[in-house]
């Protein structure tokens, strides 16, 4: 942990609220990024993003620091994902797959990142179909592969980093990402072969 991170946690600890504006600074993409495609819904996941933030500021006495702040906040994260997809099926309410919200929505506006050049149109079309694909087949997950395919493929943590997060021992996490991985490729594929016989 850096000097300026634990310096941070410091004041956090001391319920500095300059620290926790920094904190939510300095994750709130993340975080709501994850949320977003776990949840699938915009303004839930804006309410939870918020909901994490304030129990991370709440526990903030909890974290011991023997692991990464950015694992302990995931951790928070996935566990309010959890809990909020369970009492979203209590309800009954609806869950829009992401290919349901229209791109204005997406955490990043549905714009691609910037570009030194500038791919034919039916690259771009192809690259598009391809994205929605992969939002389909990740939304169709069942929500533990879904939460390690993003923080392994999307957030790009390290094995040891998701096993801290999830609780599970590596060597399951390598097993249960590569099932997704592989129901993922099945979609796309059977989609691909539908879409290709129209």
């Amino acid at each position: 942990m850096s000097l300026r991170e634990r310096a941070l946690l410091t004041r956090l600890r001391a319920r500095d609220e300059d620290a926790f504006t920094e904190v939510v600074s300095e994750y709130q993409n993340k975080v709501f990024n994850l949320v977003f495609r776990m949840i699938g819904n915009k303004e839930e996941a804006e309410d939870l993003a918020q909901e994490v933030f304030v129990t991370v500021f709440r526990h903030i006495d909890q974290f011991r620091g023997d692991a990464k702040f950015s694992t302990w906040l995931y951790r928070i994260a996935a566990n309010h994902c959890k809990n909020r997809i369970k009492y979203l099926s209590r309800r009954h309410t609806s869950q829009n797959g992401l290919d349901d919200v229209p791109e204005h929505h997406m955490a990043d506006g549905g714009a691609a990142p910037v570009q030194a050049h500038v791919d034919p149109p039916d690259a771009i079309l192809e690259g598009r179909q391809l994205e929605k694909l992969m939002q389909e087949a990740i939304a169709g997950l069942d929500e533990e592969h879904r939460l390690l395919v993003l923080l392994r493929d999307v957030e790009e943590l390290s094995y040891q980093e998701i096993a801290e997060i999830t609780g599970l021992n590596e060597g399951t996490v390598k097993s249960r990402l590569h099932r997704a991985r592989m129901q993922i490729k099945e979609f796309i594929s059977k989609r691909t072969r539908e879409g290709g016989e129209k």
